[in-house]
């Protein structure tokens, strides 16, 4: 049995030999283990590991390793900022500026976390607290259906979807994006790696469950296809079966899910989705109008009814942002930093998919990455899921690890990140 000395010692040497940088990737772990517990914790924890590790490179001057995306990021920051020029409202606008910090996740992921091992243990880590947060989330819906078949007895599916659950995010958008990265990781963990104990499973259950009592249909699909992608990688046999499983599942499905899918497929007769399409025509003539830099970061709402049909009101809804991330960039930041986005994204998913082919061990990291990055984009053709912190933080780290040192096959030559002596 293992003394306390003895798991101290362990657990060190899987961190940074440099003592800045053991600091700083014991505080990114902490921002990272209270994702979906904590925003402010997280944010509270990154801030110190940023000052940490830039304080690591001026004493230390040690190599950097970052995605392949430094171009089109520092882009889509530039523009983002300089949208702001065009803004009704700067000062608004100001709060999408401070958010671009979050992307530090990026370069404190690829090089604060240096060992494979570190990195599977901070995934199993949030994949215990995945299932934590939707074991909570399991009783609120509890809680709230037997409210409405108390209050609505008759209108139980329209009261149910009106507030969803939220786990510890407070808004269901950002617990159902979290959930579902977190199911794509998972998904990729039990499937592609090898020996894995049968108590994930269970793990995956609860996850699943707290995505399909969400009743947010973005993440149902995004999800879906992640599942597919994943799927194909461990035993593309199988997908003949995906048909079958469809129509089982919808059959044996509870009435009010059955119900939620056979609105979407009658979009007319859903609000939820009238309200889009309206909100994407806005953001199409927004970005008619202003091509370059768009109308500003979070003014949406105030020039919302200026970019109407004539003779239209505003569908009753939320107008903040326009559920869709390619709309919402390109309306508020402009064509070319929606040009900046897209590149970023495509440069992202084309490293993944170069890097597997060289990533034999611990491919399952990549595969994660692929299918967390798939589903982003998906379930971001319906909700601005890039532009909401919960959600964006959890992406970038998710999108992060298959740079991390150890997992990336790295040039002859080259030492690892933060191995540099204190």
């Amino acid at each position: 049995m293992k003394t306390i000395p003895s798991r101290m010692a362990a657990s060190k040497e899987l961190l940074p030999a440099a003592a800045l940088a053991r600091l700083a990737s014991i505080s990114f772990s902490l921002c990272v283990l209270t994702l979906l517990l904590s925003l402010a914790a997280s944010q509270i924890f990154l801030s110190i590991a940023g000052v940490l590790y830039f304080a690591h490179l001026l004493r230390d001057k040690p190599s950097i390793v970052f995605p392949p995306i430094k171009l089109p990021l520092a882009l889509f920051c530039l523009l983002t900022i300089l949208s702001l020029v065009e803004s009704a409202n700067p000062g608004a606008g100001g709060f999408a500026v401070r958010k671009l910090t979050l992307f530090m996740i990026i370069l404190l992921t690829a090089n604060l976390i240096v060992t494979p091992e570190h990195l599977e243990r901070l995934y199993q880590g949030i994949f215990i607290e995945s299932a934590f947060v939707g074991l909570i989330a399991a009783g609120q819906f509890i809680k709230q259906l037997h409210a409405v078949q108390l209050l609505h007895p008759h209108h139980l599916y329209r009261y149910m979807v009106s507030t969803r659950i939220h786990g510890l995010m407070g808004d269901w958008m950002n617990f159902g994006g979290q959930q579902m990265l977190i199911f794509a990781a998972l998904a990729a963990f039990l499937l592609l790696r090898p020996r894995v104990r049968k108590i994930w499973w269970l793990v995956m259950a609860v996850v699943v469950l707290s995505i399909v009592l969400n009743f947010t249909r973005g993440v149902w699909l995004a999800s879906f296809f992640a599942g597919i992608y994943l799927l194909a990688r461990w035993r593309a046999r199988w997908l003949w079966g995906i048909p079958i499983l469809i129509a089982v599942g919808y059959l044996a499905a509870p009435r009010m899910v059955r119900e939620r899918v056979w609105m979407a497929l009658h979009p007319m007769k859903d609000p939820a989705l009238s309200i889009r399409f309206q909100m994407w025509r806005v953001g199409l003539r927004m970005m008619e109008k202003h091509p370059w830099l768009g109308v500003g970061p979070n003014a949406i709402y105030q020039q919302y009814p200026l970019y109407l049909a004539p003779g239209h009101t505003p569908l009753v809804g939320y107008h903040s942002h326009l559920h869709d991330n390619f709309i919402q960039i390109g309306a508020e930041r402009g064509l070319p930093c929606l040009a900046a986005w897209v590149w970023m994204m495509g440069a992202l998913g084309w490293a993944y998919w170069k890097m597997r082919r060289r990533v034999h061990s611990r491919r399952w990291i990549v595969d994660a990455a692929f299918a967390g990055w798939m589903a982003l984009l998906i379930e971001g053709c319906f909700e601005f899921n890039f532009g909401t912190s919960p959600v964006l933080m959890v992406f970038l780290f998710v999108a992060s690890t298959p740079f991390a040192a150890g997992i990336a096959p790295e040039p002859q030559g080259e030492s690892s990140p933060g191995q540099s002596a204190s």
